[in-house]
């Protein structure tokens, strides 16, 4: 059986379930791209039904992603539900009882709680790199570098919650499901936004969220409840999550089959395996294109990540990739978040010239010059040529 096969079968065993939840995601009409916050222009770039935070934006904001400067990724438009009617239910083969259990927000947020910083970086964050830098002919949204935020996220554990509803020893595979509006692409229903999880990284480290930096969830990014993957691509973090089944066979979606594989000479027909772990990456808090003025001292700032391992080397080069120097990082790395940087530089050659920043984690990857492609363009990791322009500016 293909796996779009086992993937249709699966969306019809879950129609019971599904016909239950389908009054609850009432869409936002919304104009633009759908998204509840403001989007001003010096904070995000709109992509579609996106919008990617500006990386120079983050200057000076700490390590934490200000709500209001964080990314926005959406299928479609961002529903907005009410915490008092939603319900969570869990099912599926996977459950000793073998019946749906429910949960209210209060119930959720009535168990034991945990807290944890984490990124959330989409698959395709870097896209538009293989293009502008490696003329890669890639599909999907263009992504510069802004398409990560770093929070602290308050909610339960999710082995908490599938251990209250009965998780068999047999049970292979998670599949939480989001509420927002069902995904149509090509003229083709592929249902709402879901990706299964092995059962084995489900009972480790994922939380089902109802806090961000300290406050119940913004509609955007969530609101009431939404899964937080740490170290994986933010695909898996389902946001507005409405069910998950629990399966005693694997689980298979257009999120896991069609997309976030890789595809592309080198990989087999099938693509690779889903996606999982990001890959490390660097970005100057500085617009690209920006003027500095030659003969003055520029602190640069920056910040980088990985999805690895913690980052524990950060080198810059001022001159093109000529020559390298380590930076001074402002954080202790850590795992699931990134590292803030600075390194001062004092040009006195007029002209456009290009920054570049690479990063070293501890698990020993570092920055490539160039990405390996494939045709979605996921994972970029390669160094990203940052232009600027020095110049001698005078008062007037």
């Amino acid at each position: 059986m293909t796996p779009a096969r086992r993937a249709v079968l699966k969306l019809l065993a879950a129609a019971p379930v599904a016909a239950q939840l389908a009054s609850a995601a009432p869409a936002l009409a919304a104009e633009g791209p759908g998204i509840v916050k403001p989007l001003p222009p010096e904070l995000f770039t709109i992509r579609g039904t996106n919008a990617e935070t500006n990386f120079a934006a983050l200057r000076g904001t700490g390590p934490l992603t200000p709500v209001d400067r964080f990314f926005v990724r959406n299928h479609t438009s961002t529903p907005v539900l009410d915490a008092k009617t939603w319900r969570l239910t869990v099912w599926g083969s996977g459950l000793r009882g073998g019946s749906p259990v429910s949960f209210s927000y209060d119930q959720l947020r009535g168990l034991p709680s945990v807290t944890r910083t984490a990124a959330i970086e989409c698959a395709g964050n870097g896209r538009s790199f293989y293009t502008s830098q490696q003329g890669d002919t890639v599909s999907g949204t263009a992504w510069t570098l802004g398409a990560i935020g770093v929070a602290q996220w308050r909610g339960v554990r999710l082995s908490d919650v599938l251990r209250r509803a009965g998780i068999s020893r047999h049970a292979v595979d998670v599949m939480p499901r989001g509420l927002d509006a069902e995904y149509v692409t090509g003229g083709v229903n592929l249902g709402r936004v879901r990706r299964p999880l092995p059962v084995d990284k489900a009972l480790d480290d994922v939380i089902l969220a109802y806090e961000m930096n300290g406050a119940p969830l913004p509609y955007d990014h969530g609101f009431p409840v939404r899964v937080v993957v740490p170290s994986w691509v933010g695909i898996a973090s389902t946001k507005w999550v409405g069910d998950i089944e629990v399966s005693t066979e694997p689980l298979h979606s257009p999120w896991n089959t069609d997309f976030y594989r890789l595809f592309g000479p080198g990989y087999p027909a099938e693509g690779s395996a889903p996606l999982t772990r990001q890959t490390v990456k660097s970005a100057f808090e500085l617009a690209q294109g920006a003027v500095l003025a030659a003969g003055e001292t520029h602190e640069l700032t920056g910040r980088s990540w990985s999805g690895a391992a913690p980052v524990r080397r950060v080198e810059v080069s001022t001159d093109g990739g000529a020559r390298w120097r380590r930076v001074v990082l402002r954080d202790a790395p850590r795992r699931d978040s990134w590292v803030r940087w600075t390194v001062p530089w004092r040009p006195r050659t007029e002209g456009a010239t290009e920054l570049l920043a690479r990063a070293t984690d501890a698990a020993g990857r570092t920055q490539p010059e160039r990405s390996v492609p494939n045709t979605q363009g996921y994972l970029f990791d390669a160094v990203v040529r940052h232009p600027v322009t020095v110049r001698t500016l005078t008062g007037g």
